[in-house]
């Protein structure tokens, strides 16, 4: 056994005993304890835990399915995201290529008005050659032999030529008239030989040969350029409405990406109330359940009080008390 009195000095003393006189009677802390056994849950609050146990598994389950379904539709968002990126580049490529199309159709085009150009001039060439073949041998009146004069097949050839010049047709029906052309000029180049008097007039008629043969090299640069051109073109329209249909679907998997992501968000959002509302409920259930336990804790700490108490008495007295009693009395705060 431990001399209480040469642990405590008086003036220690005085001070616990202040500190019991201050203390709650002991009927005090009896009542306390049995007002912290009526705090046990009652029927309804037990009613209640399980309904709100219950509430919490349903909002828990309701949470899980929001988080489930924001993460398919963020998984999906990102699928049509790809997507429209990639229709974005394929169009930025088609037009891209369209736009080369386009520089080469324009390229041709300027060589058809320079081709033009230089036809024009010899056809210019050749119409004055022939005005001064004309005058130097004037056509009979009229042919004895029934046959097509050279004056009426110029004019033919002149109305073919003409023809040829200003009205566009079919590559197939282009290359006839070419050809119905070239036959005309020919048989008017073998009649104009048998015509042929002095040397004059043989000059003049082979210049207007080659001005024609020169006019029509040109017409085939004229006609060979506005294909090329024609071909340039086709494709960068074709491109152009290529692009323009990956451009309505990339338009598509935008909306569809914006769609998605509003979901996403909204799932999301009812994702975090739902987690908010389960620990509303947890609190209130915590509540319920620790009130028990706060209950048995507040009876352990009267109780133990009391004990000290009657220990402190036991000092006063003069009695020596144990170890275990200079413990309690430690861990009640009186020494």
């Amino acid at each position: 056994m431990v001399d209480v009195e040469e642990l405590n000095p008086v003036d220690s003393q005085k001070e616990k005993q202040d500190a019991v006189e201050e203390a709650a009677p002991v009927e005090q802390q009896d009542a306390e304890v049995e007002e912290t056994e009526d705090a046990e849950p009652t029927e309804e609050e037990k009613a209640k835990l399980q309904d709100l146990e219950t509430q919490r598994s349903e909002l828990n389950n309701d949470a899980e399915q929001h988080r489930i379904r924001r993460d398919e539709l963020n998984a999906e968002t990102k699928e049509w995201k790809s997507k429209r990126d990639d229709l974005n580049a394929q169009v930025r490529e088609l037009v891209d290529e369209a736009g080369k199309n386009r520089e080469v159709r324009d390229g041709f085009n300027q060589k058809v008005r320079e081709a033009k150009v230089v036809r024009d001039e010899w056809n210019t060439k050749v119409t004055e050659l022939k005005d001064k073949i004309r005058q130097l041998r004037p056509e009979p009146a009229d042919d004895r032999n029934g046959e097509v004069s050279v004056g009426q097949m110029k004019r033919e050839l002149d109305r073919l030529e003409h023809t040829q010049e200003t009205q566009s047709m079919e590559v197939d029906k282009e290359k006839a008239l070419v050809k119905q052309i070239s036959l005309l000029a020919r048989q008017i180049e073998e009649k104009e030989k048998a015509m042929e008097g002095d040397e004059a007039i043989r000059d003049l008629v082979q210049e207007l040969r080659d001005a024609k043969a020169k006019a029509e090299d040109a017409h085939h640069q004229v006609s060979e350029y506005a294909e090329q051109a024609q071909t340039a073109h086709d494709k960068m329209l074709s491109l152009y409405q290529q692009a323009d249909a990956l451009r309505k679907e990339a338009d598509a998997a935008q909306a569809k990406f914006v769609e998605c992501k509003q979901a996403a968000d909204e799932e999301h959002r009812m994702h975090i109330e739902g987690i908010k509302s389960v620990h509303e409920l947890s609190k209130s259930a915590d509540g319920i359940k620790n009130k028990k336990s706060m209950a048995h804790k507040k009876r352990a700490d009267l109780e133990s009080k009391k004990e000290a108490k009657e220990i402190f008495e036991k000092f006063k007295a003069g009695e020596k008390l144990s170890t275990e009693d200079l413990m309690t009395l430690q861990k009640s705060g009186y020494l």
